[in-house]
This record gives structure tokens, C-alpha cells and sequence, in this order.
């Protein structure tokens, strides 16, 4: 008697290639794989592209020039930034009222809890490592832009920037919960010995 053939199921690979490939010529993009949102199996995964031309954190990352721990707390503070931003906006008295206008919103826990974490980084940082901080993770400036918006132009100082830039993601990582004081201990040596560079 002979046995029945089994159908093998067909199996496909578990992460799917859907990056395009016609894009501009000055794209600057780099692969990540995320959930797949058409997926009939929890867990499946797609490579995307995603660009990380205005997005000097994501790129610094995507170079391995930062850590998870350091890309990750820039990631929260923007999250708090953009959650705080998005708070009750002042009302003009100089525009004219109009009937049906939106009235004030509340602040809501989520909005207070956000700027009591930004005002904890920002004294955490100091006064000029959240300027750079705040040029980079919500301006989306270069270390060559900090530079020249403070008119210090040379290739010392953008490596000063970048390495100062990493000492607050430091910070920042142990405001967030995300490392330990141990580095942040280390950062305060150079912080509080500051740096004389030539322009």
C-alpha cells in the first residue's frame, strides 16, 4: 500500500525585500527592518528605507556613531519636545474673534510630564549643552551648522561639537532611565573643565 505524499506548506522568508529602488539623487537613506503591516503571521518583518537626510540623530546611528542607549534618549527627547509643543497654544488678543473658534486646551498629565522632563534635561545639560542639543535634536542641524551659527568654522570645532553632542545623549540616556550615573560622571569632568578651541 503505498503512503500518502504530503503537501509541504509553502514557506516564505520571514523578512520581505520592498525597498524601492528609483530614488533621488540626493537621497540619503539607510535599511531598517520594521513590522510588517500586511502580515498574517505577529512578528513578520519587512526591510524598509528610511531617510535620514534631515535627521542628524538617525544618522549619527545609522554611521554607528552612536550608541542604542544614546540614540535612544534623543529619540525620547524629541518625543517630549514634539508632546510638550503640542500644549495649549497663547491666545492673540491682536486677532479678530470669530464665532466657532477652538477654545483653549487643557494641558493634559502626558504634556506636564514631558516638560517636567525637559526642564530636568535642561538643567542636567547646562545651559550650552542643551543649545546643542536643542540645535540638533529639534533644529536638525549638522555639527558643521552649530558651528557656523556659533561662527566657528573649522574642522576642531565640529569635532568639539560632536564630542560635546555625545556627552549630553550621555546625559540625557541617565535623565531617561536608559544608563547608568556611571557615564554621565565621566561627561562631567570634560563639562565642568570646559574647552578653549581655536576658531
Amino acid at each position: 500500500m503505498a503512503r500518502p505524499r504530503r503537501s509541504k506548506p509553502h514557506r516564505m522568508s520571514k523578512t520581505h525585500d520592498r525597498r524601492a529602488h528609483d530614488l533621488p539623487r540626493n537621497a540619503d537613506v539607510i535599511p531598517v527592518e520594521i513590522d510588517d503591516p500586511l502580515a498574517l503571521q505577529p512578528g513578520e518583518k519587512i526591510v524598509a528605507l528610511r531617510s535620514v537626510r534631515s535627521d542628524p540623530l538617525g544618522r549619527l546611528h545609522a554611521h554607528k556613531q552612536l550608541d542604542d542607549a544614546q540614540y535612544r534618549a534623543g529619540r525620547a527627547f524629541q518625543n517630549d519636545w514634539e508632546r510638550a509643543e503640542r500644549g495649549p497654544q497663547a491666545i492673540d488678543p491682536s486677532r479678530e474673534h470669530v464665532d466657532g473658534a477652538r477654545g483653549r486646551e487643557p494641558v493634559t498629565e502626558g504634556q506636564r510630564q514631558a516638560v517636567l522632563r525637559l526642564n530636568r534635561a535642561e538643567r542636567e545639560l547646562g545651559a550650552d549643552g542643551a543649545a546643542i542639543t536643542h540645535d540638533v535634536l529639534v533644529h536638525g542641524l549638522t555639527m558643521e551648522q552649530v558651528g557656523h551659527k556659533r561662527g566657528l568654522a573649522s574642522q576642531r570645532w565640529n569635532d568639539y561639537f560632536a564630542r560635546r553632542f555625545k556627552e549630553c545623549l550621555d546625559r540625557l540616556a541617565v535623565v531617561y532611565g536608559l544608563s547608568t550615573d556611571r557615564v554621565s560622571r565621566k561627561c562631567d569632568g570634560a563639562v565642568r573643565s570646559g574647552h578653549r578651541g581655536e576658531s
